[in-house]
């Protein structure tokens, strides 16, 4: 049964008694989790701190348990995240800070348009980062979820992020699944791949921006982007061009030697760019042609909607 009990309660018999087995109170398993971060370095005041009222918290489980396997097409998960509201507010926010969009292309070779995509489409431009305090959703994850081992991974590296001193215990906030701050990374993701982008000593995702668009910017540059070509864009196919996915890839030249055509302006590579014709709603659907930044996007999400709305969004603010 779930347990409310705080963490602080623990003693130190408790706190030596090793990791949490099937079943276990939540006490003993934090008791784990206090052995396992001791043992890789984590100081025992940055455990103190970060466990402190800490508790198997039902939400978490509630919105985890309420997860269902259901199909939305493309159409509807278009309407679902580009809504007018979102690129006027976006419009404005890449106004705002183009010095430092452009600084931060500088360094990582990666274009504006991308890293507002996303920023855009993880939390509405910093507006909505999540509530949840991170520790307490990966302990309850960890302890009591569906994916465990996983979560238990996740954990380990927030307490790291802690014990770094990147950022403190009430201001590591995030979604129910521990994906944290502007561009909502998980722990693991920001061990690697978060930067100092102000140059203050921390890597704050939360609230520095050049912290945010500098870090979004790395995880696509270490992810394959190339700098100067597109993600893709909208085209127009004629009837009997079937769209064989983002795994057959011709050369630009080619799509177009068999009448597919770009539905506004220029075609936004070389006739030699590697494409791929993508149709996410079948024949009579939005038809795109992509590129091989597309697949560098699909590594911050491994889905071919979210790619094409980062890729939209993107496009549509910052012109």
């Amino acid at each position: 049964m779930l347990t409310r009990r705080s963490a602080l309660a623990l003693s130190p018999l408790v706190l030596a008694s090793g990791g949490a087995s099937a079943g276990g109170t939540f006490q003993t398993f934090v008791a784990g989790v206090y052995a396992d971060a001791a043992a890789q370095g984590i100081r025992r005041e940055v455990l103190d701190a970060a466990f402190a009222g800490v508790t198997p918290n039902q939400s978490v489980i509630d919105k985890d348990r309420r997860q269902v396997e259901f199909t939305m097409t493309w159409s509807q998960y278009r309407a679902l995240v580009i809504s007018d509201k979102r690129i006027t507010e976006g419009r404005a926010a890449v106004a705002q800070n183009r010095v430092l969009f452009d600084q931060v292309e500088s360094r990582f070779h990666v274009a504006p348009p991308v890293v507002a995509g996303i920023w855009g489409l993880e939390s509405s431009f910093g507006v909505t980062t999540g509530s949840y305090r991170v520790i307490e959703a990966l302990s309850t994850l960890a302890w009591e979820g569906r994916r465990a081992a996983f979560f238990r991974g996740e954990l380990m590296a927030a307490l790291k992020i802690l014990n770094n001193g990147d950022i403190t215990p009430d201001r590591m906030t995030g979604s129910y699944a521990g994906a944290m701050g502007q561009p909502q990374f998980m722990p693991s993701s920001f061990l690697r791949l978060a930067v100092d982008f102000d140059g203050d000593g921390r890597r704050d995702i939360w609230t520095s921006k050049p912290d945010v668009l500098g870090s979004i910017a790395n995880f696509l540059a270490q992810s394959g982007w190339r700098a100067g070509e597109p993600w893709g864009q909208p085209v127009r196919v004629p009837v009997g061009i079937v769209a064989s996915g983002r795994d057959v890839k011709r050369p630009l030249a080619e799509w177009a030697r068999q009448g597919i055509t770009p539905t506004a302006g220029q075609w936004a590579a070389s006739g030699d760019a590697q494409s791929a014709v993508i149709a996410p709603d079948g024949a009579g659907g939005e038809t795109f042609l992509v590129f091989n930044n597309f697949n560098a996007i699909r590594r911050y999400n491994p889905s071919d909607f979210y790619a094409i709305a980062v890729g939209l969004i993107g496009d549509w603010v910052t012109t």
